[in-house]
């Protein structure tokens, strides 16, 4: 089974739970990739209904008593997208044909360097050439993006049955993955948050993540990650059980939307490079572990490496920036998120929830603690989530009721079925415990863990309330709002655009971004990098150890590091696309002299 090369250099990842819950229904029938999380199987049991209503397919419910419920609505849900996308790409197929204005539209939003759009356009402006083989060139080469999924790996539950732990392959993770398995789908699972070696080898339950003797894929793995070693480890590690990696999706640790996994200072320029230097290394160590274990498991040996694909994503919002990274680290695509958010085509929001984001200013962009999973989580002041969870916390009532459970996770206290720490009944025991503390506790000190306590958000609700809203479904249960998670990208975007719009400002050919100031992709980032340093020595005045401080101080080794390649880049890259070499050189400067100054050493210490 040939996989037909991408018809775009951009890709839409996955936002929270529900802001491309349905966005392949959306943009897939233009050739667009995007990504959908399935970690919510509610939000997505409420979707199915919803689509087949709209488009008069069947649907039967399934109920949350039956024990492989989560998987199965899972599989249900993703076999109703393939079956509306393709429907759609077939009522788009005769659009392009009968109607002139709907070709010249989409050649419209094709790549630039695309040698399709070339061909379009050629046939276009011949009028001589015969409708069938107009016909036959669309089907030749134009289809539907990528209905990708997303599984955070590390949200993996134990679930129960009243009291009865069930086994491991009903845990959240593992059922989702069956779920995304069982499906109708020949497409990619997007797998992030980091390793989860249960679920990993879970993934040789089925044949279709393994490749035939003629290296095809039925479907394929691709791997979120920050930096080359982990993409390494992890790649080697399935590699070993005859799992191919066919992509390896590179976030910016901290320009990015949603949870942030910073690096120990390490920037995305210089993980770029050595992703570019090192891919050799990657297949080859990948081809020679997964062909002897293939060998073992008496399976199709493919005569040669698999593609594998480099993506990169975070903080990416213009054409010069998308071409650099497609031209000079040569990754194969480049994924662009928050800016999405604004264009109603294209993902789920409320309209309230859009105009906040399209009035946001740098300040209001920042990085919170409000994740139950304790990791950095990028948001945007003002939202309904945030101002429901402060009126109860002014009320001394903080705490989700907790309906969910998809982040209870914390086997703190005894407690087997785990326990969110956004949840009331958490937040109460944590408060207590605190309390009695108080007494050998600086005011300073006591205001500042309980702050950590109460500021805990309801991410499952939150996150997922934006598609009732939008869609007019009513939203069961205890307020919880709408959260959100742009990166700090989402300042330079002001204004609710189409999704035309946005794919021609992606390559060059208008232009939707209004701010004259915004700073370079890479410079934003090290600049994120150096204040988040800074927030992290704040953190060791109160109670430093050693192993922290030497922490910091290899952080501060990397960024200089970082700087330095910087530098090397831009004045090799004089006739790039980048801007005023000589002005990104003289930021780096002041930003490695700003570096040089900070001080890690504790006093005292």
């Amino acid at each position: 089974m040939t996989q037909k090369e991408s018809l775009h250099s951009f890709h839409i990842p996955v936002m929270g739970t529900a802001f491309t819950i349905d966005s392949p229904i959306r943009v897939a029938h233009y050739g667009i990739s995007s990504v959908i999380s399935i970690i919510d199987d509610e939000l997505i049991e409420r979707m199915n209904a919803f689509y087949s209503s709209k488009f008069n397919l069947a649907y039967q419910e399934i109920s949350g008593k039956i024990q492989d419920h989560r998987a199965l609505r899972i599989t249900s849900y993703l076999n109703l997208v393939d079956k509306i996308v393709k429907d759609k790409f077939e009522d788009f197929k005769k659009e392009l044909l009968e109607s002139r204005t709907t070709m010249e539209n989409y050649i419209s939003m094709l790549p630039n360097r695309s040698q399709i759009k070339l061909g379009l356009q050629n046939l276009l402006e011949n009028g001589n050439i015969a409708k069938e083989n107009i016909q036959k060139y669309i089907e030749d080469h134009i289809h539907p993006g990528s209905i990708d999924v997303n599984i955070m790996s590390k949200i993996d539950k134990d679930n129960f049955v009243k009291n009865e732990q069930l086994p491991v392959e009903f845990n959240d993770a593992h059922a989702a993955l069956r779920g995304f398995a069982n499906s109708n789908l020949s497409s990619s699972i997007v797998l992030s948050a980091g390793m989860n070696p249960r679920l990993y080898s879970y993934f040789e339950s089925f044949m279709d993540f393994f490749p035939d003797a003629a290296g095809n894929l039925r479907k394929k793995i691709i791997l979120k990650v920050s930096d080359f070693r982990s993409a390494w480890i992890q790649g080697n590690y399935l590699a070993k059980k005859g799992i191919w990696i066919s992509e390896y999706r590179i976030e910016s640790g901290l320009n990015c939307g949603g949870h942030a996994f910073a690096t120990d200072g390490f920037l995305l320029g210089p993980i770029l490079e050595e992703f570019k230097s090192k891919k050799e290394e990657l297949v080859k160590s990948a081809y020679e572990l997964m062909s002897k274990a293939l060998i073992q498991k008496e399976m199709p040996v493919p005569a040669e490496p698999l593609e594998l694909k480099i993506t990169v994503q975070g903080g990416v919002g213009t054409a010069a920036e998308h071409d650099f990274l497609l031209d000079h680290f040569q990754v194969s695509s480049v994924g662009w998120g928050s800016p999405f958010l604004l264009v109603p085509e294209a993902t789920s929001v409320d309209i309230e929830t859009r105009q906040l984001l399209s009035k946001a200013k740098e300040e209001d962009l920042y990085l919170s603690h409000i994740s139950p999973l304790g990791i950095p989580f990028n948001t945007v002041r003002g939202t309904t989530n945030e101002i429901i969870k402060q009126s109860r916390i002014s009320e001394n009532n903080g705490g989700s009721s907790c309906p969910k459970k998809f982040l209870a996770l914390s086997k703190d206290y005894d407690n087997p079925k785990g326990i969110c720490s956004a949840s009331k009944k958490f937040q109460d025991i944590k408060l207590e415990e605190l309390e009695i503390e108080k007494v050998n506790l600086a005011k300073r000190i006591y205001e500042k863990r309980k702050s950590r306590i109460t500021e805990k958000s309801c991410l499952c609700v939150g996150l997922g309330n934006t598609a009732f809203l939008e869609n007019n479904l009513r939203i069961k249960g205890q307020a919880q709002g709408v959260a959100i998670c742009p990166g700090p990208n989402m300042a330079y975007f002001s204004k609710v655009v189409s999704l035309s719009n946005m794919v021609k400002h992606i390559y060059g050919n208008t232009n939707v971004i209004e701010h004259k100031d915004r700073p370079n992709m890479f410079i934003k980032e090290l600049r994120i990098y150096i204040d988040y340093f800074q927030d992290q020595l704040q953190e060791l005045w109160d109670e430093p150890t050693v192993p922290q401080i030497k922490k910091m101080e290899k952080f501060k080794a990397n960024l200089l590091e970082g700087i330095s390649f910087y530098h090397t880049l831009f004045n090799t890259q004089r006739d790039s696309l980048l801007g005023d070499v000589n002005s990104l050189a003289g930021e780096l400067e002041n930003l490695r002299h700003k570096m040089m100054g900070l001080t890690i050493m504790p006093v005292g210490v």
